[in-house]
């Protein structure tokens, strides 16, 4: 019969007690006792199963604690004002010029080096361009000609996807191999195959073999070719897109985005923009230049929290053989996370100052100049390594707060448990209790036989000593001595 529980709630504990009573004369004393002893081996197990869990998440929750003291702190301070002074009088200001120029002298050079040694002899970036054009032309380049679809010759290096740097577009120049098409997407968004003319027939593979070949190999030398706009306009003319702009014209073409404008948008920027590959090379080089400081940032924190903790470690253990390397990698825990946040914190609070101030210098008070002095001055890699901190800062405190929630309802089910045991411990004892009265009253029950036995025997051998008294006149008379020879015989 089930009996109705009992709840005991302490704050954040919570224990429910519940009882039933169960017909144990039916039952015999070995069946309860087996039943007992198996109620508490599995809580035993339990108990010994949350106990683990309870220890990993103590580690989870102790790696998801902030541990950083005064030190750390002010270290991680300090990181973060000198990586901003190398910011402020080693990088400067945005400068766009300076990366184009950098990026057109680096593809001019690519181009170059790549048809020497596809076997060009001059040394004209202009010969070397029609060169690889010759040498690998595309089955693609003209049939857009004629077509009025919305292609030009500016435009049809971004509109044909098969001249995209991107694996979508080997893709695509490979499909061209077996299909014998050209695929594009003009600036509408509308998604064009167009039939190989005959003499882009001659530049398709007759076997499998070849068409791989042709689809990759001449895909590759031939964008090459294209890196710095054509022959007649070798290092100014419109190039090949870059990876990113090549990635969002994809994008575009998928149904639904071809209808939003950003086909369109794509087109103007990379014809009226002129931002082709050479473009975003030069914005990755100066984006590369912004990241200097920040990844000196990024060493100095790391460095010092792994020699700081490398260092307690030794002194802790007396030797490096049983350092715990686990406490002194710079990485996945709260501590390095807030170093981290605070450091790259302090570099963009003086990024942005420095950027204020020169800013407010140039304006003259012009907030349309502010605006544009501002953001040339502004290092974007800190900016976004800096929420990159906070997210990953934040992230790891809400984590924190799940464990210790689950860790709390653990040492519910713990305490749950610790009672269950209590009183499968109890039951036991009652059961050895029981069985201590019964082996007490089977041993009284003997002790009485024995006396009772013990006074029989006396009484016999009192009855045997009066009846030997009775009949020694009949001994004596028929064994003469047989008294006296007995009597020397207990003597």
């Amino acid at each position: 019969m089930d009996l109705p529980a009992i709840k005991v709630d302490h704050r954040d504990i919570e224990v429910q007690y519940s009882f039933s009573i169960s017909h144990a004369a039916q039952r015999s004393a070995n069946d309860i006792s087996a039943e007992i002893q198996t109620g508490l081996e599995r809580v035993e197990r339990e108990i010994l199963a949350g106990d683990d869990q309870a220890a990993l998440l103590d580690q989870e929750i102790d790696r998801l604690t902030n541990h950083a003291d005064k030190v750390d702190n002010l270290v991680a301070v300090g990181s973060g004002l000198l990586a901003g002074l190398v910011d402020i009088f080693w990088v400067g200001e945005f400068d766009f010029q300076r990366g184009k120029a950098w990026s057109n002298r680096t593809v001019n050079d690519f181009v170059m080096k790549t048809a020497k040694a596809q076997g060009y002899t001059g040394d004209r970036l202009d010969g070397a361009i029609k060169h690889l054009e010759g040498k690998f032309p595309s089955p693609t380049d003209n049939i857009w000609k004629g077509k009025d679809i919305g292609v030009s010759a500016k435009s049809h290096h971004l509109d044909d996807l098969a001249h995209h740097p991107t694996p979508l577009g080997l893709f695509f120049s490979i499909l061209t191999q077996f299909t014998k098409k050209g695929y594009f997407q003009n600036g509408d968004g509308s998604f064009l195959p167009i039939s190989i003319d005959e003499k882009g027939l001659e530049l398709i593979g007759t076997d499998i073999p070849s068409k791989i070949f042709c689809g990759t190999v001449n895909w590759f030398f031939h964008l090459v070719s294209d890196m710095s706009g054509s022959n007649k306009t070798a290092g100014v003319g419109m190039g090949i897109p870059g990876p990113i702009v090549s990635l969002l014209k994809e994008l575009s073409a998928i149904p639904g985005l071809n209808k939003t404008g950003l086909p369109q948008k794509l087109k103007e920027v990379f014809v009226k923009e002129r931002f082709d590959l050479r473009s975003e090379m030069a914005v990755m080089h100066e984006l590369g230049r912004q990241a200097m400081p920040v990844l000196l940032n990024e060493v100095l924190v790391r460095a010092f929290y792994f020699i700081r903790r490398l260092v307690a470690e030794v002194k802790a253990k007396g030797s490096f053989q049983n350092i715990e390397w686990k406490r002194t990698l710079p990485w996945n825990n709260r501590t390095i996370a807030r170093m981290l946040t605070i450091a790259t914190g302090t570099f963009t609070a003086v990024d942005l100052a420095d950027a204020a101030i020169r800013a407010g210098m140039k304006s003259g008070g012009n907030m349309a100049t502010f605006g544009v002095q501002l953001a040339l001055r502004v290092n974007f890699v800190g900016i976004g390594r800096f929420a990159f901190a906070v997210y990953s800062d934040v992230s790891m405190g809400a984590q924190r707060g799940s464990l210790r929630d689950d860790r709390i309802a653990l040492l519910s089910q713990q305490l749950h448990s610790q009672s269950a045991k209590v009183s499968y411990m109890q039951g036991d004892m009652w059961q050895a209790a029981a069985h201590t009265e019964s082996a007490l009253h089977g041993a009284e029950q003997m002790m009485q036989q024995a006396i009772e036995v013990s006074v029989s025997a006396w009484n016999a051998d009192r009855a045997s000593l009066r009846r030997i008294g009775e009949m020694k006149p009949n001994l004596d008379h028929h064994n003469p001595g047989l008294v006296l020879d007995i009597r020397d015989i207990l003597a």
